[in-house]
């Protein structure tokens, strides 16, 4: 099936604490088609803190100890629905790490697991360390860094499909404290991922559009992520079934 970017999709959550079926998700703009699995299919997640959710970082292998995030729900979900197909699910997110990061650890934690779907979630780390005086990479080069990595994997994984999944952050914690330091720079920082999904011919999960939806139906943003950048398990758990849904799977 030819890969796609997927522009939109909407999730809604009818109380703070509660994703009952009542607060499932609904696609309004766009249904994702469903894509076909194989047997021992690999589905890769990567990013940081946000992905890593303490996982299990001595010795990781697939289906197991894959943390409290959304890679986990997701699995929880997979695996329960095709329990025939021995997924390989692996999760090799690390907490505070960049774009740049990502990229030195490549080969060992992306391209030699052979992923079928991969997915990253990457950004938030890339303008937090920079305002608290870590880092001074600038916009364009998370533009450019991230698109550097997406073409070094389509040379060396052809037939991958790259699942980018949208920075976002919630109006809550410090997010909310350092609203003007933030904004605009942030929405800028998403647009490039956006483009940079685009450019790759990625599936695009938009999650910020998903959050701001949830939010707007009522959930405050904490019950979604406390801090504003971590979600809480019932942010989480939204991350996962609105990644499965745009991806298809």
């Amino acid at each position: 099936m030819k890969r796609r970017t997927f522009l939109a999709t909407t999730a809604s959550v009818g109380t703070a604490a509660c994703l009952s079926q009542r607060c499932m998700l609904a696609a309004e703009d766009s249904a994702a088609p469903k894509q076909e699995l194989k047997k021992g299919t690999t589905i890769l997640f990567q990013g940081d803190s946000i992905t890593d959710a303490g996982r299990n970082k001595k010795n990781p292998v697939a289906n197991e100890k894959l943390g409290r995030g959304y890679p986990n729900h997701a699995a929880k979900l997979l695996l329960e629905a095709y329990p025939q197909l021995d997924l390989q699910i692996h999760n090799r997110g690390i907490s505070g790490n960049k774009v740049p990061d990502l990229d030195r650890r490549w080969q060992k934690d992306c391209i030699d697991l052979q992923p079928d779907f991969l997915s990253i979630l990457i950004g938030v780390n890339d303008i937090w360390h920079k305002l608290n005086g870590r880092y001074d990479g600038t916009a364009e080069t998370y533009r450019d860094g991230f698109t550097a990595l997406l073409d070094r994997t389509r040379k060396a994984l052809p037939d991958v499909t790259i699942v980018i999944c949208e920075p976002f952050v919630l109006m809550s914690g410090t997010v909310k404290q350092n609203k003007d330091k933030w904004f605009p720079e942030f929405d800028t920082r998403r647009k490039y991922a956006k483009q940079v999904a685009e450019k790759a011919d990625a599936i695009w999960v938009p999650f910020q559009t998903m959050f701001d939806r949830a939010v707007d139906s009522g959930t405050e943003p904490a019950a979604l992520a406390r801090d504003g950048v971590h979600p809480t398990q019932d942010g989480h758990a939204l991350m996962a079934k609105t990644w499965r849904q745009v991806v298809g799977i």
